[in-house]
């Protein structure tokens, strides 16, 4: 059914090939448009991958997630079926210079917002605590609407009951969107999606991925010392023409760094962060270095000081909350 679909695997109806194997459009008889992943001979992934990405996403269901249609394991064939969306991965757009400019900015929030949401959704609403474990801008697939869904689950982990962290001693991933606990010791917890939101939220700002940055060490650290310095607008992909909302943009900014900080710890939850979306009015949170920092000058003197273990953060020289932007932290009644 599925070589019928896709003609046969016709090169004609493949849609590109990440690290899993090529991915391809099929018709089905009903006229059900599909995608179908197609585990490659070479590909560095496998049964277990395949097996843990049925298991995830089958049990898993929000608007804001890719939809997992069928598998197929037969005749040496290993292949995923899911919903086809017809805009593609999001770096498709978001990095290419002639597409780039068709994300205006209400697309472009609306994008982070969906991607948090899903997040959530995987690290506290849903019946599985799940570690999404590879989000970047490749895994973000676009509806006809331009709604944002996560894909590729295959390097997902489940953690169980109360549990909220583990430790591996298999480091796989994406160079420049692994946390800094993981690439350094295995760690990973919800807050290593946090910290590849951020990255990623960074990149949907700016236009410019992790992975290339322009005359610069890192984006996370070009973006933290243009916030320090007072000059965050500056981040913002020049194709929007200057189309975009402020208080947003700075918002978006904002939540970016608190999600890639250095420590786990400081980096807000998921839920924090899809409330600050919605609230931009209570109290003031102010980012510290992020991690891998590395100075865009000699002597950066706009560098935050972190005193009592963690606790207050200071600015040498600039106030890194210079725009007056803040986000709310919900906290129960006694």
């Amino acid at each position: 059914m599925i070589k019928v679909a896709t003609e046969n695997f016709s090169n004609a109806y493949k849609l590109g090939e990440g690290g899993f194997g090529p991915v391809y459009k099929g018709i089905l008889g009903d006229g059900q448009e599909i995608a179908v992943k197609r585990l490659s001979s070479h590909s560095g992934q496998g049964l277990d991958e395949l097996k843990t990405e049925v298991m995830l996403v089958a049990k898993l269901l929000h608007r804001n997630l890719v939809k997992l249609l069928g598998y197929c394991l037969e005749n040496e064939e290993k292949l995923l079926v899911y919903e086809y969306l017809p805009n593609g991965s999001l770096d498709k757009i978001l990095f290419d210079d002639q597409k780039q400019s068709s994300l205006e900015w209400k697309t472009r929030f609306k994008i982070i917002v969906g991607i948090a949401r899903g997040l959530l959704y995987l690290h506290e609403d849903s019946k599985l605590r799940v570690i999404h474990h590879d989000l970047k801008a490749s895994n973000i697939l676009l509806d006809e609407n331009l709604n944002p869904k996560i894909s590729d689950f295959g390097l997902a982990k489940m953690l169980g009951g109360s549990q909220t962290q583990a430790n591996t001693r298999r480091i796989c991933g994406t160079y420049g969107y692994m946390a800094p606990e993981y690439v350094k010791h295995g760690k990973f917890s919800t807050k290593s999606d946090v910290y590849s939101f951020g990255i990623l939220v960074l990149e949907i700002i700016t236009g410019q991925k992790i992975s290339s940055p322009r005359n610069y060490a890192n984006l996370q650290s070009h973006a933290w010392q243009h916030w320090a310095n007072g000059t965050a607008l500056e981040l913002i992909d020049p194709t929007m023409d200057g189309q975009w909302t402020r208080q947003e943009a700075l918002s978006c900014i904002h939540i970016g760094l608190l999600c890639v900080q250095e420590a786990s710890v400081d980096r807000s939850k998921m839920s924090d962060v899809v409330t600050m979306f919605s609230n931009f009015s209570v109290s003031p949170l102010v980012p510290s270095r992020p991690s891998f920092f590395v100075s865009d000058v000699v002597n950066d003197s706009s560098e935050l000081v972190r005193e009592n273990s963690g606790s207050t953060t200071k600015a040498s020289n600039h106030d890194p909350s210079i725009y007056r932007v803040t986000l709310t932290e919900l906290h129960p009644r006694d």
